[in-house]
């Protein structure tokens, strides 16, 4: 399989969770990766708050999420939720974005980062730092978000 990196910009990635969301971004050329704090997930979505807050304080130019697929690169219960939650997400809040698969980031990152579970966010946080840097390092390219009734030239 062949991998193309992106263009560089400030990204936002989300690891969703059926209660947190973990938050990392890079800067705009895509040297640094920093995590942010987890925000706590809600029906009434108001972590989107958060999330744009974040977006604003941190000029960022895109957002990518992990989709939990399987080891064949099929869809689990949890990647359907996270695409559903993601594809919201995207549309809220208006910005490029793409789905990387995110298939073993949180056992990953309590490995590499030598953590147990934990409550805090911690871990979740961690994981969405792993997928940017895989995203930064393989793609693929961020789709331009196209308003519902913009007519495509």
């Amino acid at each position: 399989m062949k991998f193309i990196k992106p263009k560089p910009r400030s990204v936002l990635a989300l690891d969703i969770g059926q209660k947190r969301i973990g938050l990392a971004y890079s800067d705009a050329l895509n040297i640094t990766v920093s995590i942010l704090p987890a925000v706590k997930r809600s029906n009434d979505f108001f972590e989107l708050n958060k999330i744009k807050h974040y977006i604003d304080s941190h000029n960022i130019r895109g957002i990518i999420a992990g989709l939990p697929l399987d080891e064949k690169g099929h869809m689990t219960n949890q990647a359907v939720d996270c695409k559903t939650y993601g594809d919201l997400v995207f549309n809220k809040l208006e910005l490029p974005f793409a789905y990387v698969n995110e298939h073993s980031s949180t056992w990953e990152s309590l490995n590499r980062f030598g953590l147990k579970k934990d409550k805090t966010g911690l871990i979740d946080s961690l994981s969405a730092k792993i997928i940017l840097e895989q995203w930064i390092m393989e793609g693929p390219e961020l789709k331009e978000y196209v308003f519902n009734h913009q007519e495509k030239y």
